[in-house]
């Protein structure tokens, strides 16, 4: 017990006194997180909505998988990438095994189902609304897609911000891509893994308190922007 004790004060003092290394790793996690979610954003924001509206053959079929893809197995995803980018696959020439690039992929591969298909959900919900004002008004229906994603810009911004903690905290398919190499594609997940595995428990629970805080960022950032939709609808 005084063991655990003396680690979780060593993993205190490290947040509280910025470690150099510890920084280091917080802050390439969150670059990676960003850009991987800006990635999905731009792909599954739009897809979701043209799912949500238009009629087209194989819609049926876009929309179960996206669905069914929520659910995607990381290492699967990290296997798939590392297939791809490795010397062997069609994408080796471009070298970006092994960099952030690398984790950037896989981690934007993970969330964009999950974007598409909460999008969708979101605005398939709020068409129910406007789709007859729309008809009467004969409004294009790329017109009605981007009117419908600014109407619902804060449930919109609670789906990124679901991707986002899960890309962050996701640590398999990083781990095979991004090989953890220190100083280069170490993120808090696969430190957190490393650091264990070594008995380093002191950086480890460190990184684990940054992690649940963010979490817990996350999970506020859902509330008021559903408490400032609330108060939008009601004014």
């Amino acid at each position: 017990m005084q063991d655990f004790a003396k680690s979780f004060s060593l993993a205190a003092g490290l947040v509280l006194e910025a470690d150099p290394a510890l920084v280091e790793i917080v802050v390439l996690s969150l670059k990676v997180t960003a850009t991987a979610l800006c990635f999905s954003a731009l792909i599954g924001l739009p897809l979701g909505a043209i799912l949500a509206i238009a009629r087209f053959p194989g819609r049926g079929f876009l929309v179960i998988a996206s669905n069914a893809l929520m659910g995607l197995p990381p290492v699967v995803v990290g296997l798939t990438v590392y297939m791809l980018l490795s010397n062997a696959g069609p994408f080796g020439v471009l070298k970006l095994l092994y960099t952030p690039t690398a984790m950037v992929i896989a981690q934007a591969i993970l969330i964009t189902p999950i974007i598409i298909a909460l999008t969708r959900q979101v605005i398939a919900d709020l068409n129910q609304d406007y789709a007859d004002t729309f008809r009467s008004m004969v409004v294009p229906a790329h017109t009605a897609i981007v009117a419908l994603l600014w109407d619902a810009r804060f449930s919109l911004l609670t789906v990124l911000l679901a991707g986002f903690g899960r890309a962050i905290a996701e640590v398999g398919a990083v781990m095979i891509v991004g090989g953890n190499i220190n100083h280069v594609t170490r993120v808090m997940t696969t430190a957190i893994a490393l650091e264990t595995s070594k008995g380093e428990l002191a950086m480890a629970l460190a990184l684990g308190m940054i992690l649940l805080c963010i979490a817990f960022a996350v999970n506020a950032a859902v509330g008021l922007l559903k408490n400032a939709e609330g108060r939008l609808v009601n004014a």
